[in-house]
């Protein structure tokens, strides 16, 4: 790999607060937040977080958010993943609630796993419905072992509540798979209200092998009947965690794609139901944008939305990564992320931050601006904790590369790098490398989507970190997630690869 000439910051001529100096080496560190130094240290993430959600024990799965209309603020239920999990009976329903999608409470467990003999032994996604007083959660039940539920591997059952707080099982509400569809793959039900005033649930299954969205309408929420295919996935493609909503003109199914070369959430789009419908009829692939549909990064998965009638949130989970390691294998599961969900006149959608996210940080200190030539690099003071990072970049041509390192030291020998690299003159992506002296390069899997390169080369920044959940937004074009490990209380840097770069407007919030 490259060396970069480092312009580092002022370090401090004395150190007090639990230092001692010896000589002119770095001081003796006993509070590695101690501002002035700039060696790298490996720390653990919290038991905690709260801007990126993570409950002190276990992790969040798949979210089912919902705006609760009695209480007027969103509730995400979750489920629960412990790590490790009991052998048959896992991931119950936890939930938190949230007014701003920035602070969240915990409301603890909501729904709890059947017994090892019960269909919803294991309970996998679904959805949550206000009407006449009370509330309607359906969801997967998932049987690891088949032997006591008649051989039926995943169902949809209910569950419902007068207060949000405690909840009874339905068990005569009881949607199958049947002869139609797979019983293998039958889950992730969403329930919403149609133009015409009728309940209508979408499943995610498959029939005669190929994946499909299977649709049941109900006047009650109680008797469902069968209406079909709503909606055939394309190709070999199985759409997880569907969520369909209207927002202005245009109606939109958001999903995951669950396919290991995908693995991201994506969207189609459509002025009616039928349009939205025809974007995968016969494989078509009528996608809604220039990079089919995807709203992130593989770092952000089980998204789905919510909305208070204003604004509209997408929340997912950033997964964390085998052996605490940025370049591991995604596990599954991970910590609470969201964003706002907004929509250009072409009725495309993009993600930004949660307006609330900076608020909750704290005020932001001003850095002096800095200009880099090629192969440079400018080191900035050790973050903390939770952290919100903003700046402006503008390269002098638009094939310049430039990047951010994090959980970086005067010392790193490799450090990782979200390179925001030119494929072409017309567009750029994100690209997860690991630079330094024993660094790889490219790190595959953990790339962005394209987006258009500015016409005017400025790129406006925020990075907002909790722990080693990153989340990258760039000119209101992308959003990228991802987890990398050792973020908080470390340095971080921009880096010039070509060309040179000017970087303003840099402020940083931390807490």
């Amino acid at each position: 790999m490259k060396s970069y000439k480092i312009y580092a910051l002022t370090m401090m001529a004395a150190v007090a607060l639990g230092a001692t100096a010896c000589s002119d080496d770095e001081p003796v560190i006993t509070d590695r937040n101690l501002p002035g130094t700039s060696n790298f240290y490996a720390f653990a993430d919290e038991q905690k977080s709260d801007i990126f959600y993570k409950p002190y024990v276990g992790y969040v799965g798949d979210p089912m958010p919902f705006f609760d209309p009695v209480e007027k603020n969103f509730k995400v239920m979750y489920l629960q993943d412990f790590r490790p999990n009991q052998a048959y009976t896992y991931h119950p329903i936890w939930c938190v609630e949230t007014s701003d999608a920035a602070s969240y409470t915990s409301l603890g467990e909501l729904i709890c796993c059947g017994t090892d003999k019960e269909l919803d032994a294991a309970i996998g996604t679904g959805s949550t419905i206000y009407h006449e007083g009370i509330y309607y959660t359906f969801y997967t039940a998932h049987s690891p072992s088949q032997s006591s539920t008649a051989g039926i591997n995943e169902a949809v059952m209910l569950a419902t509540s007068t207060d949000f707080r405690t909840w009874t099982k339905n068990r005569s509400v009881l949607i199958t798979a049947g002869a139609e569809y797979s019983n293998a793959d039958f889950r992730d039900p969403f329930v919403f209200r149609g133009d015409d005033n009728r309940f209508h649930m979408l499943i995610s299954t498959r029939k005669d092998g190929k994946g499909v969205l299977a649709e049941y309408t109900s006047d009650d929420l109680l008797a469902w009947t069968s209406a079909g295919v709503f909606m055939t996935m394309m190709w070999d493609r199985f759409y997880e965690c569907p969520d369909l909503f209207k927002m202005g003109d245009w109606w939109y199914l958001v999903y995951s794609e669950q396919h290991n070369a995908i693995r991201r959430v994506q969207y189609f789009k459509g002025r009616t139901l039928d349009e939205l419908k025809a974007c995968t009829a016969n494989d078509a692939g009528i996608w809604p944008d220039s990079h089919e549909g995807f709203l992130n990064g593989r770092g952000f998965y089980a998204g789905k939305t919510a909305s208070n009638g204003t604004d509209r949130f997408i929340w997912g989970w950033c997964a964390t990564k085998a052996g605490n390691a940025t370049d591991g294998a995604i596990d599954w599961a991970g910590a609470l992320v969201a964003h706002k969900l907004c929509q250009n006149e072409d009725g495309t959608l993009y993600t930004t931050e949660v307006p609330a996210i900076a608020q909750h940080i704290g005020n932001a200190s001003s850095l002096a601006d800095v200009t880099l030539a090629a192969d440079e690099s400018h080191l900035f003071p050790r973050l903390k904790t939770v952290n919100r990072i903003a700046f402006t970049v503008t390269t002098a041509s638009d094939s310049d590369r430039f990047g951010i390192s994090l959980g970086r030291g005067s010392d790193s020998e490799t450090y990782y790098t979200l390179m925001v690299n030119p494929e072409s003159s017309s567009v750029r992506k994100i690209n997860l490398e690991q630079e330094g002296e024993g660094g790889k390069g490219f790190i595959g899997d953990n790339d962005s989507y394209v987006f258009p390169t500015p016409a005017d080369n400025v790129y406006n920044v925020v990075i907002v970190t909790d722990n080693s959940v990153v989340s990258l937004y760039i000119n209101n074009v992308l959003t990228y997630t991802n987890r990398i490990y050792n973020t908080a209380k470390n340095c971080w840097s921009i880096n010039s690869y070509g060309g040179q770069i000017s970087v303003s407007n840099i402020s940083v919030s931390s807490k």
